[in-house]
């Protein structure tokens, strides 16, 4: 049943054409990662690798996040990776906010398949699109909400940090805070 679900949105993203990205995208970029992961990363859509590829984080930036995960002994493979929008804005401008409600629905529809304790939103338009429309990454990143039992941070996408070196440590402080969770949660003493 949950991999006939999984095909139902894939082909949905797929035949999407809800809002212009889709006439320029060379591929959906659904997600990739464990469908029954305990933590759902959020970006806020493909950049150019990503939409060569068809998958998220892929790039630079994705290299990155792949290293963060490691250094609190995560994977790949033992998280899901998605983004607010499947298709890639030109010249990785932020999605506009009719686009991010286009694929909203299929976000939301990721999320009850997975089913994940935790989601962590990268970056400010992830953190405004699932947190608080008016959220400060800047201000308000590292701290933990609690929704419907699931909990929820906000923290620098990879990009950022690739840009300025001084978000490196208060993003480094953010997953120490997600690898104590995900214990907590899992019942693992730290």
């Amino acid at each position: 049943m949950a991999e006939r679900s999984w095909e139902i949105l894939e082909s949905a993203c797929h035949n999407c054409k809800k809002c212009r990205l889709s006439e320029m995208r060379t591929n959906v970029v659904i997600g990739t990662g464990n469908r029954n992961a305990d933590i759902l990363f959020i970006g806020e859509g493909p950049g150019e690798q990503e939409d060569l590829q068809g998958f998220p984080f892929v790039g630079p930036a994705g290299q990155l996040l792949d290293k963060m995960l490691a250094a609190i002994g995560l994977s790949r493979q033992e998280v899901y990776i998605a983004n607010v929008v499947k298709c890639r804005p030109p010249g990785n401008r932020d999605p506009h906010e009719d686009e991010q409600a286009s694929c909203m629905n299929y976000l939301r529809y990721q999320f009850l398949l997975i089913q994940p304790k935790i989601i962590v939103c990268l970056g400010r338009i992830a953190a405004q699109a699932i947190i608080e429309k008016d959220f400060k990454i800047t201000k308000e990143r590292g701290n933990w909400i609690c929704r419907k039992g699931c909990w929820i941070m906000a923290t620098y996408h990879p990009s950022a940090l690739l840009r300025d070196e001084t978000k490196k440590r208060p993003a480094w402080e953010d997953f120490k805070e997600i690898r104590k969770k995900l214990h907590e949660l899992q019942g693992i003493a730290e």
